[in-house]
């Protein structure tokens, strides 16, 4: 059986599951390209995805989830797409907040904001305070993110501190470097999923995925539902984590670095 036919619906949970799920929600524009729509018709499609994966996420017992909505390189598309792309994001916002709240659903929004409009730089923040007490699961939202941007930014962190004397170059090692990143409370991504049958990790999370378990889908994402993404959970369980050591010294319960 393909890793993407769906298997029949059901209530059950994943033995094994990650703490955290990176997910590169690709293929919206050339899933409605494909019906003749607009491309922004691919995105609108999108949000039920996200809907029914963050949910699912929640019953499965995902401690962080992280969606991959809009990158610092998205600007480049045209005008009127990225103009949608903001509108679609303010208004799922404002519609998503409530059953978020429902679900014990915390959400943070990472990456850039100051180049967003005011008015969707305050619906953030409101979003944000209404869930900020939940904590079922964490659902992050990476938006003008880019994992280069990422590491740039916490470089100039670096650089300030070295020049106002506050760290010495001694001092710089891979844990100080990953506490100015993005979301460093939490633990790194286990799986990284990427739908839409592209396989490369586009300027995702690039320091945090270094020992990520990397699963491809063909899927578009409006057709990746529920099924699908149980599919990839099982995928990741089957999986033997090995952190530089050899099978061998895993199956004989060696310590192991996983963040």
């Amino acid at each position: 059986m393909d890793k993407d036919t769906p298997v029949p619906s059901s209530d059950r949970v994943v033995v094994c599951v990650p703490r955290h799920v990176a997910i590169i929600m690709d293929g919206n524009g050339r899933w409605a390209l494909r019906r003749n729509l607009p491309r922004t018709a691919g995105h609108r499609a999108g949000v039920k995805s996200v809907r029914a994966v963050v949910e699912e996420s929640v019953h499965q017992g995902i401690g962080v989830l992280t969606l991959f909505a809009f990158s610092s390189e998205n600007w480049r598309r045209p005008k009127s797409e990225v103009n949608i792309l903001l509108e679609l994001f303010m208004s799922a916002l404002r519609a998503e907040v409530n059953r978020l709240n429902q679900n014990g659903v915390r959400l943070r929004i990472v990456g850039e904001r100051n180049a967003f409009p005011e008015k969707l730089q305050r619906r953030i923040a409101e979003a944000e305070e209404v869930t900020c007490a939940n904590n079922a699961m964490l659902l992050q939202i990476a938006a003008n993110y880019g994992g280069r941007w990422d590491i740039t930014q916490a470089t100039r962190q670096l650089v300030s501190a070295a020049r106002e004397g506050r760290v010495v170059p001694e001092e710089v090692d891979e844990e100080l470097i990953s506490s100015l990143l993005s979301f460093q409370d939490v633990p790194d991504p286990d799986l990284f999923i990427r739908t839409g049958g592209e396989q490369r990790i586009s300027n995702f999370v690039l320091w945090q995925s270094a020992y990520s378990e990397l699963y491809f889908s063909d899927l578009m994402w409006p057709d990746f539902g529920v099924d699908a993404y149980r599919g990839a959970l099982e995928d990741f369980a089957r999986r033997q984590r090995r952190f530089g050591l050899t099978g061998e010294q895993v199956d004989t319960g060696a310590e192991i670095r996983s963040d």
